[in-house]
């Protein structure tokens, strides 16, 4: 038994409804800027799908499926990290370096 159940799982509806606003929001921002933004798509499809996970799991009807759909939503997670982390940039030249003077 969980403490608060009914409580618990108005939240994760919530969660679910944050999560379907930004993809919608990502998708209108990706076709006006060239799909430039892929980690914010992928945080909301990973917000989407851990809320169903966790509202599966909470209803105690698949648990097997919720526990498969959280392992998915972290990775999603863990790949819009990556995607979304800023680029290297080279260092500039100086002294000590090839090009510098």
């Amino acid at each position: 038994m969980i403490a608060g159940r009914r409580y618990w799982i108005l939240i994760w509806y919530g969660f679910l409804l944050i999560g379907v606003a930004g993809a919608v929001a990502s998708a209108y921002w990706g076709r006006r800027h060239a799909g430039r933004n892929l980690d914010e798509i992928l945080r909301s499809v990973a917000t989407i799908l851990l809320s169903v996970g966790m509202l599966l799991l909470l209803y105690g009807v698949a648990t097997l499926a919720g526990r498969i759909i959280l392992g998915v939503a972290v990775a999603l997670f863990l790949g819009a990290f990556w995607v979304g982390r800023s680029p290297r940039r080279p260092r500039p030249p100086g002294p000590g370096h090839p090009r510098g003077p």
